[in-house]
């Protein structure tokens, strides 16, 4: 692994990480969880405990990018087909997924996504973070892969008028996998895909992990029973 090179791109990929076993349960879990939907996001899902724990085969990436305290604390899984079939502009992720409201300096504005509360953390929270992206298909030229501006991560806060301009400044890479690959990322790096142009499916799991607490009283929403 090459934690330099992640540190500075923001980006990295794992192949071949997931056993066919694994893939085949996940994708029974977006079969079920997922539906007619472009995606839903999970919480209390117990079948991803052993995956998705610091020393489980996901789990454990995150673990090795950041520490053994890390944990899932939001995931949220796709199905990008061609009738359901979106694109996604330039844009940082900003917001976490916590289990209370608490009135904290620098947190908000709250939103309900999917029944979960969510909050806009200041950036320093985003920057400690990651995303890992677990491909549960083969992802193509032509499968609406997520393209990604390499490097700003460190740019701090975005405005999203700026996003296409920075990241157009940026060099980017073409995040392509095959199933089982995956793609652990720094959390507000910018990010953006286009509608697919495959008659096939482009299924995944996306977890945020964090290793530290946050502030006020407020929690982690998180994925894992003892969270």
């Amino acid at each position: 692994m090459d934690q330099a090179a992640f540190e500075r791109d923001g980006a990295l990929r794992f192949k071949r990480q997931l056993s066919v076993a694994d893939i085949e349960a996940l994708r029974a879990l977006a079969d079920a969880r997922i539906g007619s939907r472009p995606g839903v996001r999970l919480a209390d899902e117990p079948r991803l405990t052993v995956l998705l724990a610091p020393d489980g085969t996901v789990g454990a990436i995150a673990a090795s990018l950041t520490s053994p305290a890390t944990r899932p604390v939001r995931a949220v899984m796709f199905d990008k087909t061609p009738e359901a079939n979106w694109v996604v502009a330039w844009h940082q992720d900003r917001t976490i997924a916590v289990r209370e409201r608490a009135e904290v300096d620098g947190f908000g504005p709250w939103s309900d996504k999917d029944g979960i509360l969510h909050v806009a953390p200041p950036f320093d929270v985003l920057a400690r973070m990651i995303t890992v992206r677990v491909h549960l298909d083969r992802v193509d030229e032509l499968n609406a892969p997520l393209r990604i501006a390499l490097g700003t991560h460190v740019r701090g806060r975005v405005p999203a008028a700026d996003a296409e301009a920075v990241a157009s400044a940026a060099s980017q890479t073409v995040c392509l996998a095959d199933a089982g690959d995956i793609w652990a990322c720094r959390t507000p790096i910018l990010h953006a895909s286009d509608r697919t142009r495959r008659a096939s499916r482009r299924r995944v799991l996306q977890v945020d992990y964090a290793d530290f607490d946050l502030p006020g009283g407020l929690t982690w929403k998180g994925l894992l029973a003892d969270d």
